[in-house]
């Protein structure tokens, strides 16, 4: 049994009723229990008219929540982790979007998976972060954070665009692709697994790194090591520019001769309901084995 929960963060999708539904009822929920929680000042739109509770910035609610609640999609939940990132918070997600790898509470199931977890009855994971620095030359042109995955791609153009790996300072080739993915276990099953790459088991301490759409039948996705340290240059002599996005945010522009650095950041804690099951939520989500009727 895991300690009991005491102080509570919020975070909830904006521009949504169904997620302002949910911060009204989970509200009223945590009164009950007599708990002490605070809403993420860049929640405020979503909280319901007529509801009063301490509005707190990122510090405060890294630094002092025992436990996050996100009530949106996995893309809200991805979010939060990166904003959150230095303090190793840990998080609960309510599921409002489709898939829901992530945030995996069901709306339905929300009070009673709530209370087991804040009476100390959940499953936690470990889940690290990548970390991306673009340079050109010896200057920084930025760092970003992802949980799910960095890309390298073209960027208003039709071309294939060449580039050079490398990892661990070891020369793994000269490629021509749309792009390079370097994915965690978590992005495992999401654009990776669009591009063909494997499921990784989220406990795994690895990397995936797979070239998009590359212009050879003999490159296949290569699972590395999460301490690796991959090296993305862009050749020269090419009238092109990419773009660095980590999951799924623009962050710069690159240009011929540029170059990415991308290795194993910080990490978060997810947090599940003690009824958790992963290859369940594979099933779910996946339809493995679905049959119509």
């Amino acid at each position: 049994m895991n300690i009991p929960i005491k102080k509570i963060g919020l975070v909830a999708k904006l521009q949504s009723p169904a997620a302002t539904d949910a911060l009204q009822t989970l509200i009223y929920h945590l009164q009950r229990r007599d708990l002490t929680f605070m809403l993420h000042q860049g929640s405020v739109d979503a909280l319901p008219q007529l509801a009063d509770l301490p509005i707190v910035d990122t510090v405060t609610l890294g630094k002092q929540s025992d436990l996050i609640i996100v009530i949106g999609g996995d893309g809200t939940l991805l979010h939060t982790a990166r904003l959150l990132a230095r303090y190793e918070s840990r998080m609960v997600g309510i599921n409002l979007g489709r898939l829901g790898f992530l945030a995996d509470i069901k709306p339905t199931d929300m009070t009673n998976d709530l209370d087991a977890i804040l009476d100390g009855h959940f499953i936690e994971e470990k889940r690290f972060l990548m970390r991306a620095t673009a340079f050109r030359g010896k200057t920084i042109l930025t760092r970003c954070n992802a949980v799910n995955d960095i890309v390298i791609h073209k960027w208003n153009t039709t071309h294939l665009f060449g580039f050079t790996t490398h990892i661990n300072k070891c020369l793994l080739g000269n490629q021509r692709a749309d792009g390079v993915l370097i994915s965690t276990p978590t992005g495992s099953t999401a654009y990776c697994l669009s591009g063909g790459g494997p499921i990784v088991h989220p406990s795994l301490n690895a990397l995936i790194l797979m070239l998009l759409f590359p212009h050879t039948l003999s490159h296949a996705p290569i699972v590395l090591d999460n301490d690796s340290e991959i090296e993305v240059t862009l050749q020269l002599n090419q009238d092109i520019e990419a773009q660095l996005t980590c999951d799924g945010v623009a962050s710069q522009t690159l240009l011929p001769g540029d170059r990415v650095t991308i290795k194993k950041h910080r990490q978060i804690y997810l947090v599940h309901p003690p009824n958790h099951d992963h290859y369940a939520t594979l099933r779910d989500k996946l339809r493995w084995g679905y049959q119509s009727t």
